[in-house]
Parts: C-alpha cells; structure tokens; sequence
C-alpha cells in the first residue's frame, strides 16, 4: 500500500528518521519552522509531539517566523499534541505500541489525501523516571526497519542538550543512520564506548567500540532488538567491535535462540571469542551463522 523506500520527496528511509540535536531555543525554533514549512509545501500532514515545550508556544513560533499554522491546524494539516497522547499514552512506553501508532497515524494522513506524514517528537521524556524510559534505545533502533523503511513517514526526533544528558544522547543520536547539530559517534575520540546502529541496507543493526559490563544497558537494547525484528533474515554486524565481554557472548546466544523459530542470526565480523563458543557448543549453529559479508 505504501512505498518501501521513499515518499514523495524522493528522500530513503535512511534520511527520513534523523536525530535533531540542540542547544539553545532559536536553535530549536530554526529546526521547527524549515521542517513544518516543508511539510506543508509538500501537502504532508504534519505532527508535533510536544514534552518540554507548551504546545501553544509551537504554534506561535511558527505563526512568527512566516508559517500560517493556524490555517493548517484548522484544516487538519497541522496537529500538536504531547508526548503523554503518544509516546506515553499507557501506563509505561511501549515500542510495539508506539510503531503500530505511527502506522496507523500514517494511515490515517493518506486517507486525509496527503502524501504522506512529517513529524517531529520531543525525546526529552526518555531522561526522566518514567515506566518503560529504559527501552528508548530499542525504540530507536527497530523502527529504522519497522516503520521508515514501509511507510511514507519522515520524522525528526528532537534532543535538546540542556535536558539530556550527554552519555545517553550519543547513543541515542548513534541509533539514527542521519544526524544534525552533533558529530558522527563512530568518528569521535571521546564518542560513547559502545553505540549501536540499524543496518541501511538490510534488516539488522551494527555495533560499534567495547561492548562490556559497564554499558550491558547498550547491548541489552540491540539484542532486544534484534529479538523483537519481524524480518525473517537478520543481520549482526559486529566488525567494529573493539571487544566483547562473555555476558554480551551470552547475550547476543540468547537473543539468537528467541528467534530460532525464524531463521538463524547472521553474523559479520564475528569476533574470536563468538567463533570459539561456535565451537564449543555447536548447537548454537542453529541459531546463528557467521557470514563474510
């Protein structure tokens, strides 16, 4: 029903979830009103997804810097909402249920006779104590593959410095294939010790630096998953591994296992230390394989 890779503007799935990163309210306000002002040209529904900003400041904003908003809001091109009639509408935040919400938002754009969705949501909840805030990163990556590769959806996910801390934002941000207002983490000295990544390419995710005890919550997150991923063939890239302790090993057997019913895991890069519990226990290769490229 919809393209799998690409909407209207021609732009991939890759380009279409991005990390927004920034400092300062016009900084914000200068994202806001280029990504609305697209949208509307491009007759794209567009939502806003507010946590720490008041939904009545969106719209002044827009209305000062040129947008006509208050038109699009009356005729239903324009909606902004909250984090808590979305992201956070249950008791706890859910993944499944917040990609069978951009599903059926999607779904119900099109139906409205636009091209498509164009949103922007305020992740600064995910720093907060809230029920389920833990599985952010999962969300992050499984919807790469599960939502923008299927859908005509282009969303930027906002992360404001000031309320994130900085840690959990270069993971965050590494979770996105596109990125704007911070450098690529993959590239940084002083980058996360261990970040995680969709594949562009294929279904599957990347993980890159030391994957050990003290960011177990970083892996814990990939292999979630990589458990939870509809796709039949999953790919693990593990080739920018610098190291891998035996709780990850165990980890990434586990998850393997959880989707045995599917199909074997696909590993890249497999380190020394997985190819020699291969070895070991050759049931695992049940579970999983490991592949050149």
């Amino acid at each position: 029903m919809h393209g799998t890779s690409a909407i209207a503007s021609g732009e991939s799935a890759v380009d279409r979830h991005a990390a927004v990163v920034f400092s300062s309210d016009a900084e914000w306000a200068d994202h806001l009103v280029a990504f609305v002002r697209a949208g509307i040209d491009r007759d794209e529904q567009v939502r806003y997804f507010a946590d720490s900003t008041d939904p009545g400041r969106v719209t002044r904003t827009l209305d000062e810097r040129g947008v006509d908003a208050a038109s699009a809001v009356r005729r239903g091109q324009l909606l902004v909402i909250t984090a808590g009639q979305t992201y956070l509408s249950g008791a706890r935040f859910d993944p499944d249920t917040m990609i069978g919400l951009w599903h059926e938002a999607v779904e119900a754009a099109t139906a409205r006779g636009h091209r498509g969705l164009r949103a922007i949501g305020e992740m600064s909840w995910g720093a907060r104590d809230i029920a389920g805030a833990d599985r952010l990163l999962e969300y992050e990556l499984r919807i790469h593959h599960e939502v923008f590769a299927r859908l005509p959806l282009c969303a930027w996910c906002f992360y404001d410095r000031r309320l994130v801390p900085r840690t959990d934002l270069e993971v965050l941000a590494a979770a996105h294939l596109a990125r704007t207002g911070i450098a690529d983490c993959h590239d940084r000295a002083d980058g996360p010790a261990l970040s995680v990544a969709p594949l562009a390419g294929r279904p599957g995710f990347r993980l890159s630096g030391s994957a050990g005890y003290e960011n177990r919550h970083v892996t814990a997150s990939a292999l979630a998953a990589l458990t939870a991923s509809p796709a039949q063939d999953v790919t693990l890239d593990l080739s920018a591994l610098d190291h891998l302790d035996v709780a990850a090993l165990a980890g990434i057997a586990r998850a393997a296992h959880r989707r045995s019913a599917v199909a074997p895991v696909r590993l890249l890069g497999a380190p020394p230390a997985l190819r020699r519990m291969l070895e070991l226990f050759p049931e695992l290769g049940g579970v999983m394989e490991v592949a050149g490229r």
